[in-house]
């Protein structure tokens, strides 16, 4: 009986916080997330990245064993998604950003926090560093086809990763004012970000519900296979085994719409839109079980 009390005060604040969203977007289509967007790209992100690698009692060698978990993660759902969408006859590059970036810092990171506490909270924001920075640079690579190194060098969450990396490798005392200034960012940013997507529900529209379920096979079935071979390959235990299950097993995350609305032609950006709000959807059902296997097998 405990793990269904813990399983459901892990999950109801996320989906609590993602029905608000829903609700403020059917109540109100017209709401403004431009804000939101920008904040935590250029704010919250940063924030969340630096307190939670520095402020959780994170090591360096945990964060570089994490962060090479993330590109493993993401590399092989590279394959997959190739894989995938060569059967199904759509764009390898454009199409590939929602299959191989999960929406592990909207949804993985606060429940791995409710999960496994704060240091659990580290380890899994490890990850999400690997996934922002992907959203960031990769992604918008993908979207426009083009390789262009001014991206990585304007992308605010790539230097909130390299100055977090400094900061623990020289094992550096964070004073408490700029803990609890990162902490309340990081916050903020969780809970806007949970909001944003139950907006995006509102908004983005199924336009091939056939073709958005084969791919959410993809991102839902393969997720945490992948996730589970790692384990298996790299020996984990505990929690840092259920936090890779987690990550592994998210929905497509929202920004691949957003950097594909500005990059991508709009045939490309209702595919991508397709496969988040039924990846999106089904994750209602596919977490809980998820959650529960890593609450009753890794702890």
């Amino acid at each position: 009986m405990d793990i269904y009390i813990k399983l459901f005060e892990v999950l109801f604040p996320v989906f609590f916080i993602v029905g608000i969203g829903y609700f403020l977007g059917k109540k109100d289509p017209k709401i403004d997330t431009n804000f939101i967007t920008k904040f935590t790209a250029n704010v919250g992100f940063p924030g969340l990245v630096f307190y939670s690698l520095t402020g959780t009692g994170l090591t360096f060698n945990e964060f570089q064993s994490f962060f090479i978990y993330g590109i493993i993660l993401i590399s092989s759902f590279s394959f997959i998604g190739i894989i995938f969408l060569f059967f199904l006859k759509k764009d390898l590059i454009r199409n590939l950003p929602p299959y191989i970036l999960p929406n592990t810092g909207n949804m993985g990171l606060p429940i791995c926090l409710f999960a496994y506490g704060n240091h659990g909270f580290g380890l899994a924001s490890s990850i999400g560093a690997c996934v922002i920075l992907g959203h960031f640079t990769l992604n918008i690579f993908l979207a426009q086809k083009k390789f262009d190194f001014s991206i990585i060098l304007k992308s605010v969450p790539f230097y909130a990763v390299i100055f977090s990396a400094f900061w623990l490798y020289f094992e550096l005392k964070t004073p408490n004012f700029i803990l609890n200034t990162t902490m309340l960012l990081t916050y903020a940013t969780i809970f806007l970000v949970l909001m944003s997507l139950g907006i995006a529900l509102t908004r983005l529209k199924v336009f091939s519900l056939k073709e958005s379920i084969i791919g959410s096979i993809a991102r839902l079935i393969f997720g945490p296979i992948i996730g589970f071979v790692i384990i298996i390959f790299f020996d984990l235990k505990g929690y840092a085994a259920g936090i890779i299950l987690i990550q592994s097993s998210m929905p497509s995350a929202v920004l691949t719409y957003l950097v594909g609305s500005m990059y991508s032609p709009k045939k490309v950006v209702d595919e991508i839109a397709s496969m988040i709000v039924v990846t999106t959807i089904l994750s209602f059902i596919t977490i809980p079980l998820v959650v529960f296997f890593s609450l009753k097998y890794f702890i």
